[in-house]
Parts: C-alpha cells; sequence; structure tokens
C-alpha cells in the first residue's frame, strides 16, 4: 500500500506541473519537504490531516491516491523538435496516464472489451504510394468511401481508437501507442483548430497502424505519416474530381468549399496539389513565400471553417453507467474529475 501511494503521489505532483518546494507552499507549509520526500519514497504515509490537504492541493480524490496500477501504459516519445520544458514533459504522461485508467475502469465497471481489428504489420511501407494504398485500404474497412469523414474523432472512436484530450501547451500536438501491447490511444491537444485535430489525429493514426522500412529515417517517417493523414482526409482521386489534374494558378475561393467539406487545411490541400503534381514544385514554394510574406492572405489561409469536434465517448461511459446504476454518483465524480453537485446538475434522465 504504503508503495502505491508513494508512486500516486508523485504522479499527481508530477500531473500538476509541482516542485516539492511549490506543493509545501500550496499547503501552507503543514507538511515538510522531507515529509514529502519520505511520502514519495515509501518510508512513510501521511496522517489524515495531511492526506486530505494532499488531495486537496493535488486536486485529486483520496481514493486516487490509494488506486492500484492496472495498465501498462505505452512507450510515449515526444517528437525531437518538441520545445516543451522536461516539467511539461512529464506532467503530460501523467495526465495521459491518470486519463487512460479511468477510461479502461469505466469500461470493465460496463464490461466493455475493446477490439482493435486493424493489423497492417504484413506491409513494409518504403514509398509514399505505398501509406496511400494504406490509407485506401483502411477506407474501405471502415467503409468510408471516397466521402468526407463528418466526424473525425467520432469515426476513430467508433473503430475502438481511444482519443484522449487534453487542455496544455500548444508546443504539444499529440502522441499515440497501445496499452497493454493491444488497445490503441490517441493524444490531442484539445486548443487547436478542428482541421489541425483532425489532421494530427490521422497523423498519429499512422504512426500506430504503419510498419515503416527500417532504412527509413525519422524524417521521412513524419512525412509518410502526414501523407497518409491528407490521403484519408481527402483521397486523391476525389482531389482531382475537385480540382483538375493540372494547374498553374488555384484560387483561395476554391480551396474554401473544399476545406469546409473535408476538414482540411488550406496548407495541406496546396500540399496535396504539389503532391499530386495539379501543380509544380516551384508554384507551391511561390504559395509558401507569398503566403508568410503577406499578413491578410496569411490570416485567410489559416482561418478555421469546420466545426470543432470533441471526444465525449468517456463521459457518455459514465453517465451510463450512473443511469443504469452500475456506479454512485460520488463514483461518476471521481472519474469524470468533477463535484458530485456539477454531475447532478448535467445530468437529466429522460
Amino acid at each position: 500500500m504504503e508503495n502505491i501511494f508513494a508512486k500516486r503521489l508523485k504522479s499527481a505532483r508530477i500531473m500538476k506541473g509541482l516542485s516539492m518546494d511549490a506543493l509545501c507552499d500550496i499547503m501552507g507549509h503543514i507538511v515538510s519537504k522531507q515529509s514529502l520526500s519520505k511520502y514519495e519514497n515509501a518510508k512513510m504515509l501521511p496522517d489524515s490531516t495531511v492526506l486530505i490537504a494532499l488531495s486537496k492541493a493535488l486536486e485529486v480524490s483520496v481514493d486516487y491516491l490509494f488506486r492500484p496500477y492496472k495498465i501498462e501504459m505505452p512507450s510515449i516519445e515526444f517528437r525531437k523538435k518538441s520545445k516543451l520544458k522536461v516539467s511539461e514533459v512529464e506532467s503530460i504522461k501523467e495526465k495521459v496516464r491518470d486519463r487512460i485508467e479511468r477510461y479502461f475502469e469505466i469500461e470493465n465497471m460496463l464490461d466493455i472489451n475493446s477490439d482493435f481489428k486493424v493489423d497492417f504489420s504484413n506491409i513494409t511501407v518504403q514509398r509514399a504510394e505505398d501509406v496511400k494504398s494504406l490509407a485506401h485500404r483502411l477506407r474501405r474497412e471502415w467503409n468510408l468511401g471516397e466521402d468526407a469523414i463528418g466526424n473525425m474523432i467520432s469515426t476513430l472512436e467508433d473503430n475502438e481508437v481511444k482519443i484522449i484530450e487534453l487542455n496544455v501547451s500548444t508546443e504539444f500536438d499529440g502522441l499515440s501507442g497501445y496499452v497493454n501491447e493491444s488497445f490503441p490511444i490517441i493524444v490531442l491537444n484539445n486548443n487547436f483548430t478542428a482541421e489541425r485535430k483532425r489532421f494530427t489525429a490521422l497523423h498519429e493514426l499512422g504512426h500506430l497502424l504503419i510498419n515503416f522500412d527500417p532504412s527509413l529515417s525519422q524524417n521521412d517517417k513524419e512525412k509518410y505519416c502526414n501523407i497518409f493523414a491528407n490521403e484519408m482526409l481527402i483521397p486523391g482521386n476525389q482531389f482531382i474530381r475537385q480540382l483538375g489534374a493540372a494547374r498553374k494558378d488555384i484560387s483561395l475561393q476554391e480551396l474554401i468549399p473544399i476545406q469546409k467539406q473535408f476538414g482540411i487545411s488550406i496548407d495541406a490541400l496546396m500540399y496535396k496539389a504539389k503532391e499530386l503534381n495539379v501543380i509544380s514544385e516551384q508554384r507551391y514554394r511561390t504559395y509558401c513565400i507569398k503566403k508568410n510574406g503577406n499578413p491578410a492572405l496569411k490570416d485567410m489561409a489559416n482561418q478555421c471553417r469546420y466545426s470543432k469536434e470533441y471526444s465525449d465517448r468517456f463521459e457518455r461511459l459514465i453517465y451510463r453507467a450512473v443511469a443504469s446504476e452500475v456506479i454512485s454518483y460520488s463514483k461518476a465524480a471521481v472519474l469524470l474529475g468533477t463535484p458530485v453537485h456539477e454531475l447532478k446538475a448535467n445530468l437529466t434522465f429522460v
């Protein structure tokens, strides 16, 4: 029990982005840094007064501080160019762990067994065309055709990919991995535009599914995941039907309706035009230079024009469990991380 409490306490402190000194300050120094160190090293347990104070300061339940670990976290690697501070990286990791644990807990309570069926491990990707073929195959397996995907997050969740959204620094894009080596998760930054969030979700899905040739560099892998995301959002055949096979110039007024329909950014559409040879490499570079040198054009090109999407499956499962009397209001509040009175205020039986 002491070992569990020690790990949970440290996780909760890191999740809040607090040093031991900062935690002592928040608690009004009712506990010393030395005592905190002993708690986190499983050398001592706090009394009930300090335990409750720790719970309040860290904004976690007492139940959380003694909850056994039941899942095996994936190896989480952040992009090498990430500008996040070490403390921010560690905080995100702990937030992901906490959300995953709560997600699996409510599924277990409802006797829900996830079964992710997509397996492309026998296909080795070496070229961009291989990536596009995988995107087309996945669209077929998920019965998506070549039409626009209305709600990307719901589509992923309907196909047993767990989506976790965090309100964190905009320096963080997203990450992905397999929990217990079987259950895929994708973590997204909730502060991004709808188009960027959709693209990032599919980019991370690429990392989950694509079996890259060992000779490919990390830059190649990132590039191919971008191509996978782009092809999933708007298949090449559909793109050419919309704009034609060869163009000298493309107007913003042509791209905006496609952006609205397919939920893909203007930048991603222009990149696809270059990648499909609809426009030349030089014409694409001209677009990038022109956009970066013209604030008005940059604002128009970067404008979000697609309805924002949110992951709501976890929350829906909790309300389902309450309505089915599987869990109590207090347990539901703990899982949601919200006060009981707020949960009751949001809950309406029909």
